[in-house]
Order: C-alpha cells, then structure tokens, then sequence
C-alpha cells in the first residue's frame, strides 16, 4: 500500500493496529479490561491537571473512581480561556498520550522507555496529587505492573501492551463522544461544563474535541506506520 508520497505502509504494523482496535471495541464493555479504562481515565485528568498548570493555576488532587470517572479539582485564574484550556485538555490528553505510546513504540522502538516512562507517570500524579486509597492504590498497582513488564516482557510482548493501550486511548475519544451526547450524566461532563461558559452547546465541543482527538491519533498513526525515507535510521536501542 503506497502513500501519496511513495512510502510503502508496513503491513505488519497496521495489521497490529487494526487488530488492537478490534479487539478493544469488541471487549469494550468486558470486566477484564476495567484497569485499562482506568489507566486511560488517568490519562484523561492529567489532561485536565497539565492544562491547570499551564494557565498558571493549582491542581488541588486528581481521583477515580470504581465507575470509571475521574476529577481532577484545580485551581484556575479568573480567566474564560484559561477554564476553556482545561475543560478541554481531557479530551485530547487520552489522545496524545495514545499517539505517543504510538510513535515511540513503532516508530522509535523505545518499547521498555514508554513502559518505564507510564509508570514514573502514575508515581508523580500519585505523589504530587492523589489524596484517596482507592486511586492511590491504583496509581500504585499499575505502575508496579508496568514497570515488571518494562524489565521482564519480551521484547514482542512489549509492544502488544503498548499497542493496546494506545489504541485503547484513541478509542476513549469516540466512546467521550458516545457518552456526552447519549449518557444520563451528560449534564456532568466537559461539554457540558464548556457549554455554560461560552455558551456554545455542548454537543458542539464534544464533536470538536473528539474530531481534534481523532485527528492526534491519526496522524501518530501515519507516522509509526510508515517506514523511514532512505538515510533516515530510527533509534533501536537493544529489547
């Protein structure tokens, strides 16, 4: 399969990808992935947290919860933009994180860093913002998990987990969508919130942001599917 620049698309990569995103959409609503749905919803508040940094605010603590929410209560400037940043960050910070466990895993090969680098991820967020046993024990759990499989998983295993974990976080993007348009808690989710500060409706944003979203995690997808131009040697540090 060529590209309209003339690289050839690896089909053992995209073969991977398609059959991680299957396999999540069919199992989606299976008890045995309830601990990836909360790493994703992880991702999703350190979204929102990131943003309330970066506007020059405070995150007061970030929590989960056995229902697959999460919060993330900050402190935020008296600015409308600075509370629209962070209403949105969780949108799209499921869908950066996938597209980099993406771009790192096929196309850098840095497989046992992006394992490594998730669980010093959790440790932070654990110890800068976590205030609750049940999230902390999460925190804690994954990141012990995490870091087994970065040290101790073959090199081949490796990439499947990260794999369906990146494709896990863009498919968090479409299920947003799902739920803020068709949910009984509607009323409660970002959207919702965007919508009572700009008065745009909240049917508005959640298209916006999952479209954004999508479109994060398309372009890591193009980019780890390809192989590189000639000249061009991608990092492959030993498995």
């Amino acid at each position: 399969m060529k590209t309209a620049s003339g690289a050839v698309l690896d089909p053992k990569r995209f073969g991977a990808l398609i059959a991680c995103v299957a396999v999540g959409i069919y199992f989606w609503d299976s008890p045995l992935l309830w601990p990836l749905k909360l790493l994703v919803v992880m991702m999703h508040e350190s979204g929102h947290a990131l943003a309330a940094l970066l506007v020059g605010g405070s995150v007061e603590r970030v929590s989960l919860a056995g229902n697959q929410s999460g919060q993330c209560l900050s402190l935020l400037p008296p600015s409308a933009l600075g509370q629209i940043v962070v209403y949105s960050a969780g949108y799209v910070g499921s869908a950066v994180a996938g597209g980099v466990l993406l771009v790192l895993t096929l196309r850098y090969k840095v497989r046992r860093f992006v394992l490594g680098a998730a669980a010093a991820w959790l440790v932070v967020m654990a110890a800068l913002y976590v205030r609750d046993g049940f999230t902390l024990l999460f925190c804690a759990g994954t990141a012990t998990a995490l870091a087994l499989g970065a040290k101790y998983l073959p090199a081949d295993a490796v990439d499947v987990v990260n794999l369906f974990i990146a494709a896990f976080s863009g498919l968090y993007a479409v299920f947003d969508l799902r739920d803020d348009l068709w949910s009984a808690n509607r009323a409660q989710s970002d959207a919702a919130f965007l919508a009572q500060i700009t008065y745009v409706p909240a049917i508005v944003w959640a298209v916006l942001w999952t479209a954004a979203s999508l479109g994060i995690v398309g372009w890591a997808i193009w980019l780890s599917v390809r192989p590189l131009r000639a000249g061009r040697v991608s990092a492959t540090p030993p498995a």
